[in-house]
């Protein structure tokens, strides 16, 4: 990858957040590593690595921008998956992506990488992620995909009722700390006196920052730190389902525009430790702060990892993508504008 090259991507939405997917890698760039989490480390402990300089490339401008996600499509760690994906958005390779997973699914099956129905039904693509193995389960109607159904790793409440400092603001807020494939910090919006709209997204994110500087080491658990900070409020007071808008601050500041799927896991864990529902029990209807809308549920209720915690889940969100456009896309090292982000 020392000289020019192009590079073929295929860009997805789900929700309103991109996803761009790039299939085909430039030779001897993947870390010779058995699985897809440690092929993420090898990466993350190379900041020269070709696969890091290949995200900034199709990320950041003039290619992307702050707030695009994408994946490089690897192999699975063994049979039992379809392949395997290396997720990355501005600020590096991330442990989980939901929408990303939907978004493959519809990549999967409109690529014929999977024998999907030729009329109505559904069909699996299995996918190896860095926090495991994950599923898209994607409904067919008329040979087209209509929805995906994402079925993620165990998700479960990690700290209850955090207390949060925020100077700009003078106050203590209480967050409680979930994982859903990544570590989140969920807020109530109502803590600030706000709802989760469009004309606030400037506050979230700096409220983002300030509270993920704030949580400090209390936000890690375990090799993940804290991916993104949730602030939600509640759309009505109906039981079943309930009825949240959510907006996902991730890494430094990006907003998602989807209701996040690993973000709408961990809120599922949440809800469940609050007995607001369970397996066989309520559903979470998650809106976006752009108006989209994920469908979350408790598929079972396990048994913890975490010591004393509230049972865990696994849980399945279903939601839509949409295909935007095939991209080629050359790549230059003489060219005299490196990757830059403007926030």
């Amino acid at each position: 990858m020392s000289g020019s090259f192009w590079i073929q991507t295929e860009d997805w939405h789900t929700a309103g957040e991109p996803f761009r997917i790039v299939a085909d890698l430039p030779a001897n760039s993947l870390p010779d590593a058995p699985t897809v989490a440690e092929r993420r480390f090898a990466i993350l402990k190379d900041p020269n690595h070709p696969l890091d300089k290949l995200r900034r490339q199709l990320c950041h401008e003039p290619r992307g921008h702050s707030d695009m996600y994408g994946g490089f499509v690897t192999p699975p760690n063994d049979s039992g998956a379809h392949f395997g994906v290396l997720f990355w958005h501005a600020d590096g390779f991330s442990t989980a992506c939901g929408h990303g997973t939907i978004a493959l699914g519809y990549w999967a099956v409109s690529h014929g990488l999977v024998s999907a129905p030729e009329g109505d039904g559904v069909v699996d693509v299995v996918v190896d992620v860095p926090s495991g193995r994950v599923v898209a389960t994607v409904a067919i109607k008329q040979g087209k995909p209509v929805h995906a159904d994402f079925v993620n790793v165990l998700s479960y409440q990690l700290k209850k009722g955090l207390s949060v400092e925020v100077p700009s603001r003078g106050v203590s807020i209480i967050a409680n700390l979930s994982f859903g494939g990544a570590v989140f910090a969920t807020v109530d919006a109502a803590q600030f006196g706000l709802r989760v709209e469009r004309k606030n997204t400037d506050h979230f994110v700096r409220l983002g920052r300030e509270i993920k500087k704030s949580l400090g080491t209390r936000g890690s658990y375990g090799t993940y730190e804290c991916f993104g900070v949730i602030f939600f409020h509640e759309d009505d007071n109906s039981a079943d389902p309930v009825k949240q808008t959510n907006v996902n601050v991730y890494a430094d500041g990006q907003i998602d525009r989807s209701p996040c799927g690993s973000g709408t896991c961990a809120r599922l864990a949440v809800l469940m430790a609050e007995g607001r529902l369970g397996a066989g029990r309520s559903k979470l209807i998650h809106g976006s702060i752009v108006g989209s809308t994920f469908e979350g549920e408790v598929v079972s209720e396990e048994k913890s990892p975490v010591e004393g915690g509230a049972p865990a889940c696994i849980p399945r969100v279903r939601g839509r993508a949409n295909l935007v456009g095939r991209m080629n896309f050359f790549i230059d090292p003489e060219d005299p504008v490196l990757p830059f982000t403007l926030r």
